[in-house]
């Protein structure tokens, strides 16, 4: 099932996508929350904007470093244990939406990943039983100011501007998170292109390392980290982030 958050210029609310990804079926509510239940209502997606799919109500936990060749292409290994940053609520935009370059930063770079949304409140969960707390998956761009993570040696200001945690194009929540492809394009072009089986701590494991230090709330979103090929992105170019049975997510870059 795939759940979108949209507006037609009033109030945003959330609906069901096709298997298409044409039509998309207004329903009541919040599906974190609430039954669902359609209205009825039937809008082509063209027709509406997208909206991010979740506004985290707590946090996003980003997680650095879970592809051993990106990694490798930041010199270093992967970490024994998931490295986890947190990035505020206020960095997530949506479809469509501009990431706005900072002027602090010179060298701002996309990082294509597959992202996790919790669906219910759970502490202290053992891997085994971790997929039972996921709501669905999207697609993130975990933007990155490198020169800023790399003179303030840590990463809330260079992951956590305004704009830098593009989510969408909606949550798909029958997915098998470690069986896709990550698949990122700059201008068309693919610079990132790799299978989700090669993260060195799969997802189960992820949502059981960040329960055991934060208590997880719905709506709850975990980046679980990006492949090798990331790099630098110039103002007025376009990073689409495409993850098979999810879709894409597009974002076009603009400097401040």
């Amino acid at each position: 099932m795939r759940i979108a958050r949209f507006t037609t210029g009033e109030d945003p609310t959330y609906g069901l996508v096709d298997g298409s990804g044409e039509k998309i079926a207004e329903i009541t509510g919040d599906p974190l929350y609430q039954r669902i239940e359609l209205t009825g209502t039937v809008h082509e997606v063209e027709d509406v904007r997208l909206l991010a799919p979740v506004i985290p109500r707590s946090k996003v936990i980003g997680i650095g470093r879970n592809y051993a060749d990106h990694a490798a292409e930041m010199g270093g290994e992967a970490p024994e244990e998931p490295l986890m940053f947190l990035v505020p609520n206020t960095a997530v935009i949506g479809p469509g939406d501009p990431v706005v370059m900072p002027p602090q930063s010179a060298e701002v770079h996309y990082e294509g990943e597959l992202a996790v949304v919790i669906g219910r409140m759970c502490k202290d969960v053992e891997p085994e039983d971790a997929l039972g707390v996921v709501f669905g998956y999207t697609v993130a761009n975990d933007v990155t100011a490198r020169d800023l993570q790399r003179s303030d040696g840590q990463w809330a200001r260079a992951k956590g501007f305004d704009t830098f945690c593009p989510l969408g194009p909606w949550i798909e929540t029958d997915l098998d998170p470690g069986a896709q492809h990550l698949t990122t394009r700059l201008d068309g072009e693919v610079v990132q292109d790799a299978p989700t089986s090669d993260m060195v701590h799969g997802t189960a494991e992820l949502i059981s390392h960040a329960s055991k230090a934060f208590t997880l709330l719905p709506g709850d979103v975990i980046l679980t980290g990006t492949p090798a090929g990331v790099g630098a992105v110039r103002p007025g170019q376009r990073v689409e982030v495409e993850v098979d049975g999810i879709g894409t997510l597009s974002n076009p870059f603009v400097r401040h």
